[in-house]
């Protein structure tokens, strides 16, 4: 890694030589305090050298292509590590994210603005949204450590023993969405879970009023990228991340709620999906996020238009490639929460512990309310009778969107 640390420093140390100076007078050095510009400068001197490597591929011919694709290939490496900009030592603050690193130094808080296509029908974020938040801050979070190396939030230790990250579960509470043109503020933190894997939490909140609108949790395990199999934490990665752990949890889960499996006799099925290419991740395997497209597609229209998820439990059981053909099982729960939550007797009412009059139950229509439909579903992602995935989710009944004010 040093080796190819120091490329990049020789790259860097090129670009300030008496042709850029030329080029900089010229323009009334107007590019010095612009340094992505003098990064561009850069990337130009490692294109001009993959051409020369080209031009050596054409007049050697076969004997010399082997050698030639190498040199190409790190020539191409070093542009994009180049153009990526990734620190090589820690960050307090990144103005071109918005973020920063909070939590006595461990923890990162990235401002983000709810973008037009990143809502729905009604201007509210989308539970995909979300997710991709959640996923992009956990990044910048690893990109501000210092140890982003150049995989998919891994480590350096991670890259010199061939490792990933894989997620093996999350939770997410949702009690409100953000608006369109909203800004808020997204905290995220790792903690340990057991010997060999890590806990990522979530809090988003308004910057505005300070509410949070939602809560995730998630473990993490290292997967070997070659053998695809589970494997032990390295203790050099372990030393790297583990200065970073904090005791403190966004959802607090003392019993992991138990997800049973379905069968083919499940309620809803949709038999009829297949990956995309756009669906693969830079690992090449289907990204977690699009499972939670796949699920949700399967609950009938006419619930969707009068409830929002407010709760998600995923527990992820093996990889989705691009060939694999995918089948989505949902099953509602008849019961709900009206049959566990409610029981009368001839006096009174028990609604999940607290005690209402009936008349006020039946009058106000509360009993109708849950009658509408289930309040949870229980999913099941499965290839060729191979899980995938295993899916919770829990709905409340539509809200307005919260207003801003406090």
């Amino acid at each position: 890694m040093a080796a190819y640390l120091r490329v990049i420093s020789y790259h860097v140390n090129c670009s300030s030589s008496s042709s850029s100076s030329s080029s900089s007078s010229s323009s009334g050095n107007s590019n010095s305090h612009e340094p992505h510009m003098q990064t561009l400068n850069r990337v130009n001197y490692d294109r001009s050298s993959r051409s020369k490597v080209e031009l050596l591929r054409h007049k050697a011919g076969v004997a010399s292509t082997s050698l030639a694709y190498v040199v190409a290939d790190k020539a191409y490496m070093t542009e994009v590590h180049v153009r990526q900009n990734i620190p090589t030592a820690k960050r307090f603050v990144d103005p071109h994210r918005q973020g920063l690193i909070i939590e006595g130094g461990v923890g990162y808080r990235q401002t983000v603005v709810i973008r037009s296509y990143e809502v729905g029908p009604d201007k509210t974020a989308t539970l995909e949204s979300l997710l991709n938040l959640f996923q992009e801050t956990a990044l910048n979070h690893v990109w501000m450590s210092g140890l982003l190396s150049n995989g998919f939030g891994a480590t350096h230790g991670m890259m010199r023993n061939n490792l990933i990250w894989v997620v093996s579960r999350m939770q997410v509470q949702v009690d409100h969405y953000p608006v369109w043109g909203e800004v808020v503020e997204i905290d995220t933190w790792v903690g340990a879970s057991g010997k060999n894997g890590m806990r990522r939490d979530w809090l988003i909140r308004s910057q505005t009023t300070g509410h949070i609108f939602a809560r995730a949790t998630s473990t993490w395990v290292m997967m070997n990228e070659a053998t695809r199999r589970l494997s032990k934490m390295p203790e050099e990665v372990r030393a790297e991340i583990s200065p970073w752990f904090i005791d403190k949890q966004a959802i607090q889960e003392d019993v992991p709620e138990k997800i049973l499996k379905l069968d083919n006799k499940a309620k809803y099925v949709n038999s009829d999906l297949k990956p995309k290419r756009s669906d693969l991740d830079m690992n090449h395997h289907v990204n977690n996020v699009k499972y939670v497209r796949w699920m949700l597609e399967t609950i009938p229209d006419q619930f969707l238009e009068t409830h929002q998820l407010s709760g998600i439990i995923l527990e992820y059981r093996r990889e989705c490639g691009g060939s694999d053909k995918v089948q989505a099982l949902c099953q509602p729960d008849e019961d709900g929460i009206l049959k566990e939550g409610v029981k009368q007797d001839s006096r009174i009412t028990l609604l999940n512990g607290f005690s209402l009059a009936s008349e006020i139950v039946n009058g106000a229509g509360l009993i109708g309310s849950f009658e509408k439909g289930p309040l949870r579903y229980t999913h099941l992602l499965q290839t060729e009778n191979q899980e995938i995935v295993r899916g919770r989710t829990t709905w409340k009944e539509k809200l307005p969107p919260m207003p801003f004010s406090a």
